[in-house]
């Protein structure tokens, strides 16, 4: 399924990444896909998997010459963000600029987001 609007962005480096990460995968991977699950010190993490496909009811997001595609239990989560990659002196990873998300666990590995209100949602898109 399609949104009229994008569920996530991604930016240059992230697109770059996921292109490296599909043509190094050692079968045909259609795109990478996004999504969140219940778990670690802070409640939530990010997912991300090798798609073959959309799954029935998933969000399919292009952008940049990348395929994402989004579970459909993590849009509310994850309207409005960015996924970035970025590489420092000690790590490289995907970094998910979430404007949903209230806080983060030290490690890094989990987070806190507040879903969007679907009412909110609907108004904004009626």
């Amino acid at each position: 399924m399609s949104s009229r609007f994008k569920v996530m962005s991604l930016t240059d480096a992230a697109a770059d990444r996921i292109k490296a990460i599909i043509a190094d995968a050692d079968r045909p991977i259609a795109g990478l896909r996004v999504g969140v699950k219940n778990g670690g010190c802070a409640g939530m993490s990010y997912t991300m998997e090798y798609a073959d496909g959309p799954q029935p009811g998933e969000d399919t997001i292009e952008d940049k010459g990348v395929t994402v595609f989004i579970d459909p239990k993590a849009v509310l989560f994850l309207l409005g963000t960015q996924m970035d990659f970025q590489t420092t002196k000690l790590a490289s990873q995907f970094v998910f600029n979430n404007p949903n998300q209230t806080s983060a666990c030290g490690c890094g590995e989990s987070v806190a987001i507040t879903p969007v209100n679907p009412d909110a949602l609907r108004a904004a898109f009626a």
